[in-house]
């Protein structure tokens, strides 16, 4: 069973909250009769679903996890010629990556055909975490240590570490994040005046580098997906 705009927004037509103004609409037939309930729950397997009075079909989503090098920028194609994540990846699908992680920034990125998820991942509302490990130019004092636990106005907006584990003599930290900003990691640590020498993702959600050398990758099984929204996301 799944429900009638995931089955929609799954065939490729459009987002699920667009499949939903769809449905209102009258645009939607399931075994040729008009529905107006997006919340509906229909079996894909036997149900026959128009849009428009054409029948559509959810394509196959697919859901890879990369252990991004450095050297390698997070676009499906770039106009310096340097080389994509998008390279790393052998498969005939048209996909892109979850979000970005910088040029010299190592570690797990997402890459998908599965727009609606994308929007999932990436909505700062969903408060999805990411942990990095940092290598810092010093030792992080016990005094930074607790400003960047407990936080501080920084860009006009209250932030922190949800999470901050001080590693080889304060020169590694792991930290874990909720917020989704440009270089948010690098920029904190600068604010409070370190420099990171190196920055690794090592999770994002429940997606970790376990296992997987840099520069290798793994196709993500959907018992995985099922779990990140059981977990992280509420309905």
């Amino acid at each position: 069973m799944i429900r009638l705009n995931n089955f929609i927004a799954a065939s490729g037509i459009c987002s699920r909250r667009q499949a939903d103004e769809y449905i209102k609409q009258g645009r939607v037939d399931v075994n040729r009769k008009t529905v107006t309930d997006f919340g509906i729950f229909i079996e894909p397997d036997k149900d026959e679903v128009r849009f428009d009075g054409e029948k559509i079909r959810p394509k196959e989503h697919i859901y890879i996890l990369l252990n991004k090098p450095k050297g390698v920028v997070s676009t499906t194609s770039d106009e310096k010629g340097r080389k994509t994540v998008i390279d790393l990846i052998k498969t005939k699908e048209r996909i892109f990556p979850v979000g970005r992680l910088d040029y010299n920034t190592t570690g797990v990125i997402l890459l998908t055909n599965d727009g609606d998820f994308t929007n999932v991942m990436l909505h700062p509302g969903n408060k999805v975490p990411r942990t990095y490990i940092t290598e810092i130019h010093k030792p992080l004092s016990e005094e930074d240590q607790r400003k960047l636990e407990h936080g501080f106005v920084f860009e006009g907006k209250f932030s922190k570490f949800e999470k901050v584990k001080v590693q080889k003599k304060g020169e590694v930290v792991e930290v874990t994040v909720t917020e989704g900003r440009n270089h948010f990691v690098k920029n904190l640590f600068k604010k409070l005046g370190y420099f990171v020498n190196e920055l690794h993702r090592k999770s994002y959600a429940n997606f970790n580098d376990r296992d997987l050398p840099l520069g290798a990758y793994r196709f993500i099984n959907l018992n995985e997906i099922n779990a990140f929204y059981k977990n992280y996301v509420s309905e």
